[in-house]
């Protein structure tokens, strides 16, 4: 188990210079970035954020949980911020199965037995993930957009017209021209992802900047093009997650307490959106939809991420 250390990391940004602390720890395959706070003894909590986001995203639900008296554990997922790969040699895959790993080991390396998973996107993958598999380490569960775990084999389906346009973002990364479009543009391009996910959200040059600066990771874009190949089984996966893969390949049913938010302003969430899932959820479930809230859940709408969270406690 690695040592935690507590670091300054300073991000510039074309208007904005952040500096913020951050502790780091070896966990399984990663130097993990990840902030840490309220009480050592209160209930733990992790949030989990997506992409193209950071952990700025919960920096509001954050207070709002440690006011409560709750431990607040919020990594920098692999390729993002100052989370680093410990090996050369260790492939930068983006899969679903690796993110669930990492946040396995990420609560092995802390001594945290169990702990409410809450997250949107990549993160609410991670914690649906662990929730199916290892579920006695998931208290609770608050997943945005619901049950988020892949369903590789079937994802060469054609979907409604609709629901494909928005996903032209994924179309173009599994070219060669979109692995350079977002390498060369990679804040222009994530900036207007947040637009059209977050239509109604008017948010700041500055408040992007602050999550922005963790898209400057060596490893962003490869672990990023990664993934949403993956997803489509157009490359392969880390031969060392293929027992994962097969696991969730099944599409394991959920049985931990959750809470699945939508935000009724989402624009790239599918139609129709958790609604057609929710009979993976076994265990006690509540689904809740944030009238005008968009893709970035947590940060467009804190007070209701954190009661969320705050009910399954």
């Amino acid at each position: 188990m690695g040592k935690s250390v507590c670091r300054l990391w300073f991000a510039p940004t074309d208007c904005l210079r952040t500096c913020f602390m951050h502790h780091t720890i070896n966990a399984g395959l990663l130097q993990v970035a990840y902030h840490d706070s309220g009480p050592r003894l209160g209930p733990a909590v992790v949030l989990l954020h997506g992409f193209p986001y950071s952990v700025q995203a919960y920096t509001d639900v954050s207070a709002r949980l440690t006011q409560a008296g709750c431990r607040v554990i919020t990594p920098y997922l692999r390729g993002f911020g100052p989370t680093r790969f410990l090996h050369a040699e260790t492939p930068r895959s983006g899969q679903q199965a690796a993110l669930a790993f990492d946040l396995l080991a990420l609560m092995d390396a802390l001594g945290l037995p169990s702990a409410v998973l809450a997250g949107y996107d990549w993160g609410g993958r991670a914690a649906c993930i662990l929730a199916a598999l290892h579920p006695e380490r998931v208290r609770g569960l608050v997943s945005g957009n619901g049950y988020n775990i892949q369903n590789i084999a079937a994802a060469m389906q054609a979907q409604s017209p609709d629901n494909e346009l928005r996903l032209w973002y994924q179309y173009y990364f599994h070219s060669a021209r979109g692995q350079a479009g977002l390498a060369q543009n990679r804040a222009d391009f994530c900036k207007l992802l947040w637009r059209l996910w977050s239509p109604n959200w008017q948010f700041d040059d500055a408040t992007y900047a602050q999550s922005a600066a963790a898209f400057d990771n060596a490893d962003f874009v490869e672990v990023v093009i990664h993934s949403y190949r993956h997803r489509f089984g157009l490359v392969a996966g880390d031969p060392a997650l293929d027992g994962w893969e097969r696991a969730l390949a099944a599409q394991p049913a959920i049985g931990v307490p959750t809470i699945a938010i939508d935000g009724a302003g989402d624009g790239v969430m599918a139609l129709g959106g958790s609604a057609a899932h929710q009979h993976h959820f076994t265990g006690p479930y509540a689904h809740r939809v944030l009238p005008v809230v968009g893709h970035n859940l947590p940060q467009e709408a804190p007070p209701a991420f954190a009661a969320a969270v705050l009910d399954l406690l």
